[in-house]
């Protein structure tokens, strides 16, 4: 396999599939906040230390951060194979205190922005990611790198960018089944 590239794509997801994924989240997450109650929203959630507001933004922080990690891919996937390797290493080793930085930034998102700026700024970085995602070439799709595989349960060793603008829709979903909001619990 050539550096920075994945050849086994049987199982790749088509781009529409993922803009429709990206609408679907954002019609779901606008909901989710829109249906909640104050007081829903500060019960915690369930299997993390996050209130259910604080999971939210969360869930939101994981459409922000590929932003970033769609440069990244397009960056390494240039470099010969062992720099993102190295990469992923040296980020794997620093898991801990990744966890804790991720956890705390989720303290204070919801209450800095409001319920309505997390609205509007899933829509902005979704039309984004969409926007983006619709001008790759299939070729630039196909680039990959290494990943920290101890930072994510969604992060792949090897992650091509079409996985990476998949990505954050697992984490979404994953995250949605621990919110112990009304609407998420069929009713």
């Amino acid at each position: 396999m050539a550096p920075g590239r994945l050849d086994d794509l049987e199982a790749a997801v088509d781009p529409e599939e993922i803009c429709s994924e990206l609408d679907r989240v954002r019609a779901d997450f606008r909901d989710l906040l829109d249906t909640a109650t104050v007081a829903e929203l500060r019960q915690p959630s369930e299997g993390t230390k996050w209130t259910n507001e604080q999971l939210l933004f969360h869930m939101l922080f994981g459409y922000l951060l590929v932003r970033n990690l769609r440069l990244l891919v397009l960056a390494f996937a240039r470099l010969p194979d062992g720099a993102s390797r190295r990469f992923a290493a040296l980020l794997n080793a620093g898991t801990r205190p990744f966890h804790v930085i991720n956890y705390l930034g989720s303290l204070g998102g919801a209450r800095a922005l409001g319920y309505t700026g997390m609205e509007r700024l899933m829509d902005r970085v979704i039309s984004s990611l969409q926007a983006s995602l619709r001008r790759q070439s299939t070729a630039s799709l196909d680039l990959s790198m290494h990943f920290p595989v101890g930072w994510d349960p969604y992060f792949k060793d090897l992650m091509t960018l079409r996985d990476v603008y998949h990505y954050p829709t697992q984490h979404y979903e994953h995250h949605r089944r621990q919110l112990t909001l009304t609407s998420t619990r069929g009713g």
